[in-house]
């Protein structure tokens, strides 16, 4: 009875034993998608946030007083400069010019006969035949009626100008927004909301700061020259709207925030970026030439710090310490620890270890990870099958082979 018991416990303990990890000596090789190191350019970027701001926005607002007689947009219309926008009444002002024309002409008659006598009266003069207290009269004469020429030429500028206010033009080249007046409104200088909004989209720029850490190396590259790519991203940061160019940077840093400001200008030709709109941007400052590159989809962080599984030409991995660079989307420069063509696992290392079997599959297998893992069942089955082919030839050393691994799981 004392041996059936015995027997039934170690039976028991042999069922309740668990698994070894990937890497075990009788356990299957794990499934992993590996990557080949190479060499290429990764771009220094850094990364913002910024609002779009337009170039130039004007608010359409009337010079004179008068009622709107003609609206010659339509809201959304895209304008360019000098087109009519508006038309206000200018009967009154028409009036006004002929009014101003018929006083410069009285006034110029006037100084020409002043000019005539005065000529006269200088001949005389010179033959004392006059005083020349009425010589020296007419003299003034004739500059005060030349001073009232002036002023009537300028009551004629005036007008002139005040008829053209009564046709408003657009200043830039712009999109036309929502109209703020209806037609036959009574309009004055003094409204603040105005006709119409005209802004500028093409080109366009974007405000965003940085950090002041960053502003020497900002700078240093602009005196070189140097053309800083800049591209503009949705709120989520995966998609582009646009791609431009760095211009400037403010001409001081902001004391609250400890960062400057920017300013970036875009083509916009495709109507992608809109004033006030929020975006992400990717500032690409520099570029590593000729640099070794892998995925950070392989970079691993333990004891060892920051580490890969490397893939051995038995089909084991061993563990490799890296020291990485700049990160460029999904790539990431490796300063030390690889060398172009080192294979490094990207997918499958979360139960790898030192010294662990693998067994490669392609980044098909690794979308579909039901026939990834139907493949590796049936690996693991043409293991089993031959550990216990060898256990059946020598009993013994099967039961101390299940023994051992049994005392090493409870271990575990």
């Amino acid at each position: 009875m004392l041996a059936v018991l015995a027997g039934i416990v170690w039976w028991t303990r042999q069922q309740a034993a668990p698994p070894q990890a990937g890497g075990g000596r009788n356990a299957g090789p794990m499934s992993i998608v590996p990557e080949t190191i190479g060499k290429g350019d990764i771009g220094v970027s850094l990364n913002a946030l910024g609002t779009v701001t337009s170039l130039a926005t004007v608010t359409i607002r009337s010079q004179i007083s008068g009622y709107l007689m003609k609206i010659d947009f339509k809201e959304g219309d895209e304008v360019k400069k000098g087109d009519l926008i508006a038309e206000i009444d200018s009967r009154p002002y028409e009036a006004t010019l002929a009014q101003a024309k018929g006083q410069l002409a009285r006034d110029e008659a006037q100084l020409k006969g002043a000019q005539v006598d005065l000529t006269r009266y200088q001949n005389l003069a010179a033959q004392n035949a006059v005083p020349h207290q009425q010589l020296d009269t007419q003299v003034a004469l004739v500059a005060q009626y030349q001073g009232t020429v002036e002023a009537d030429r300028a009551s004629v500028m005036s007008a002139e100008v005040n008829l053209a206010y009564c046709h408003i033009v657009s200043p830039i080249n712009g999109r036309v927004g929502l109209r703020q007046v209806d037609l036959g409104n009574y309009v004055t200088p003094g409204d603040t909301s105005g006709l119409v909004v005209i802004t500028q989209l093409e080109p366009i720029s974007v405000l965003f700061t940085l950090p002041e850490d960053n502003l020497q190396a900002v700078a240093k590259r602009l005196k070189e020259g140097a053309v800083l790519p800049t591209a503009a991203y949705d709120r989520s940061g995966a998609n582009k709207l646009a791609e431009g160019s760095l211009q400037t940077f403010d001409s001081q840093i902001d004391a609250t925030t400890g960062t400057i400001k920017l300013r970036a200008q875009f083509e916009n030709d495709k109507r992608t970026l809109y004033p006030n709109q929020f975006v992400n941007i990717r500032l690409l400052l520099d570029t590593h030439k000729d640099a070794t590159t892998m995925s950070t989809a392989g970079i691993q962080r333990g004891v060892p710090g920051t580490f890969v599984y490397l893939v051995n030409a038995d089909s084991t991995v061993s563990v490799r310490p890296v020291k990485l660079g700049v990160t460029d989307g999904d790539r990431v420069e490796v300063l030390s620890g690889l060398t172009s063509g080192d294979r490094i696992v990207i997918d499958g290392a979360d139960k790898l270890r030192e010294g662990a079997k693998i067994v490669v599959r392609s980044a098909t297998d690794a979308a579909n990870p039901a026939a990834a893992a139907k493949g590796a069942a049936n690996g693991a089955a043409k293991g089993d099958n031959k550990g216990d082919s060898k256990g059946g030839a020598d009993p013994d050393k099967a039961g101390g082979g299940q023994h051992k691994r049994s005392e090493d799981g409870q271990t575990k």
